[in-house]
């Protein structure tokens, strides 16, 4: 059984240190997100500024996904990952005891990013402690801390209402110093280590096609389901006229089933393979946000958002078993490129979305773009499937496996 060889395979104290720090730092990512219409209200910022506010952490955190990816490679995701925790500190303290204009609440939300880039120092802890056949299940378990978006938009609203967004900034400083010991006494360097890149010899992977073609699947997986974590409670707040904390609950839902199924996703696509289910999950998200994209009745649109987050949810885990399958010494670096592109999806989506709302005064084109890139996407699958099929027959040709073909993947 896949769970009784993770136990016998693998450092179960760094998977868990893992998801632990992905799960906390992820909440303090989406933290702006959460409080979003709190602090709309409190600054009264316009459907645009409101889009910039939820958007600039996950674009940050871009940019600090591809620092932390390469320095995890050098030096160990265990140190890189104690002090990008120890730097989260400084933007909730300000969040906290200042942060009272829109510059200073965008600079806030620029390094809450370091948290978002916790993506690329918990996948790799978990993947070099497991072999590649428990790449999916391993990856999926620590990527599970998606689930920290949840405790934002659950949490972070209900407590904004009795003591006020600045104050939630700083109570999330407690699961942050609780998160930090945790990771310190748990996590453990992976016995396996990748030879370090350059800035250089990043710009070179991503000259291989396969590396592009993973990274725009997780732009559009990933990106749509943080995205939309961190931006439904302000589109249903303004859209539905919902309490910030109904809008927010409702994302929480989605936030909940995309994570409780991202290690299905990794697990499936081990048995199946990674296309199957992306082909699979794409199209149902794709469906979904058609239909949402017509603002049907509340009770219809809250049910399509959250099963169709859960979609995106599995389709994340079924990426990273591509990735894990395909780049298995250039885990840490893929990582940080495909995690980049995930934040640069999830930017995209709530700026895109404050601006046609601003424009055209209605965010149902927004959600029928995002629809047709995530059915467009099935083509980028495809060729993905069709690039996999061709290496798999020339290692067959040569009378040798290729280290990344995963045979159910090819026979798919």
């Amino acid at each position: 059984m896949r769970i009784d060889d993770l136990r016998r395979s693998g450092h179960a104290p760094s998977l868990g240190a893992a998801l632990i720090h992905f799960d906390v730092s992820f909440m303090c990512w989406v933290l702006l997100g959460a409080l979003g219409a709190y602090i709309a209200e409190d600054l009264a910022l316009s459907p645009f500024e409101k889009g910039v506010v939820v958007a600039i952490p996950l674009l940050s955190a871009a940019f600090f996904r591809l620092v932390l990816g390469l320095l995890g490679d050098r030096i160990g995701p265990k140190k890189v990952g104690t002090v990008s925790m120890a730097i989260v500190v400084a933007p909730l303290l300000w969040g906290w005891l200042g942060a009272g204009t829109l510059p200073q609440v965008l600079a806030v939300g620029l390094l809450l990013g370091v948290a978002g880039a916790s993506f690329a120092i918990a996948l790799p802890l978990a993947s070099r402690w497991y072999p590649p056949r428990l790449q999916g299940l391993a990856m999926g378990i620590a990527g599970a801390g998606n689930s920290g978006t949840v405790i934002a938009t659950l949490a972070a609203p209900r407590l904004a209402e009795h003591y006020g967004w600045h104050a939630v900034l700083g109570m999330a400083l407690i699961p942050v110093a609780l998160a930090f010991t945790a990771f310190i006494l748990l996590a453990k360097e992976p016995p396996r280590t990748a030879t370090p890149l350059s800035a250089r010899g990043m710009a070179r992977m991503l000259k291989e096609p396969d590396a592009r073609r993973m990274a725009g699947l997780y732009a559009i997986t990933f990106g749509g389901f943080v995205g939309l974590t961190s931006f439904l409670p302000i589109l249903l707040h303004d859209e539905y006229g919902l309490t910030k904390v109904e809008a927010a609950t409702i994302a929480a839902c989605g936030g909940a089933l995309g994570s409780l199924l991202r290690p299905i996703g990794g697990h499936l696509g081990d048995r199946l393979g990674g296309t199957t289910v992306l082909s699979g999950v794409l199209g149902i998200a794709g469906a979904l946000l058609l239909f949402v994209s017509g603002l049907p009745p509340i009770g219809a649109t809250a049910v399509a958002f959250v099963i169709a987050m859960g979609a995106l949810g599995v389709g994340n885990g079924a990426v990273f078993q591509l990735v894990g399958l395909r780049f298995p010494e250039r885990i840490g670096a893929m990582t940080g490129i495909v995690g980049a592109a995930g934040g640069l999806g999830g930017f995209c989506l709530p700026f895109a979305l404050g601006l046609i709302k601003q424009t055209a005064g209605s965010y149902g084109v927004g959600l029928a773009l995002l629809a047709l890139i995530a059915a467009s996407s099935l083509l980028l699958v495809r060729i993905i499937r069709g690039a996999m099929q061709v290496r798999a027959n020339a290692g067959a040709a040569g009378n040798a496996t290729p280290a990344h073909a995963n045979p159910v993947e090819v026979a798919a």
